[in-house]
């Protein structure tokens, strides 16, 4: 028997996951989840009810996206996202936690808006540029965010700057991000990314 992954097809962490599943060639079974219906099963294998969720044949669970994707790449790592071969580095990681606290909080605020009506969202947008610039300027120099091949930390940050980018595409879009918009556009119209994006 296979793991089961529970998913939410627009979820970034959720499409992080699939990324790294599907590369490295591992067969999971998938289960859809309503996030307003939360199945049982799930909350059951993780009371915390947010997915990604991987569940084992033997009842253990990978919690994490970022554990997800690190579980699939050690059993297969075809396209070295994982450095290599030698795990992800300290900076790779850094990166994705910054994607994954400080502009993973302005993005919420910036798409959300009116539910945090202290500021207007073009204020959220500005706590979020600091991440894009520091993301512009390492893809200028390098192709991608680490060296010039994607990796763990091109793959874990850019569902979330897709979610950033559809907020407000046209804004995105006429920034000074151009590097960043080029490297957003080589994922959103991969093989990969398109597979499994798949209803």
């Amino acid at each position: 028997m296979k793991p089961l992954l529970y998913t939410f097809r627009r979820c970034p962490y959720a499409i992080r996951a699939r990324l790294a599943i599907k590369v490295s060639g591992v067969e999971v079974d998938k289960c859809e989840v309503d996030l307003r219906d939360k199945p049982k099963a799930l909350l059951d294998c993780s009371p915390k009810g947010t997915v990604p969720v991987l569940q084992f044949v033997d009842g253990s669970v990978i919690e994490e996206s970022l554990d997800i994707m690190q579980w699939a790449l050690a059993i297969n790592d075809p396209e070295e996202w994982m450095d290599g071969g030698n795990g992800p580095s300290a900076e790779s990681l850094a990166l994705i936690q910054q994607n994954d606290g400080p502009f993973k909080n302005a993005l919420d605020r910036y798409k959300y808006a009116v539910r945090f009506p202290e500021y207007p969202a073009a204020t959220y947008r500005e706590q979020a540029e600091d991440f894009l610039s520091e993301l512009n300027a390492r893809i200028s120099k390098q192709g991608y965010l680490m060296c010039d091949q994607p990796g763990l930390a091109d793959m874990a940050i850019f569902p979330f700057i897709r979610q950033f980018a559809n907020v407000d595409n046209d804004w995105l879009s006429q920034s000074k991000y151009k590097y960043l918009n080029k490297w957003l556009d080589i994922f959103l119209t991969s093989t990969l990314f398109n597979v499994i994006m798949q209803k």
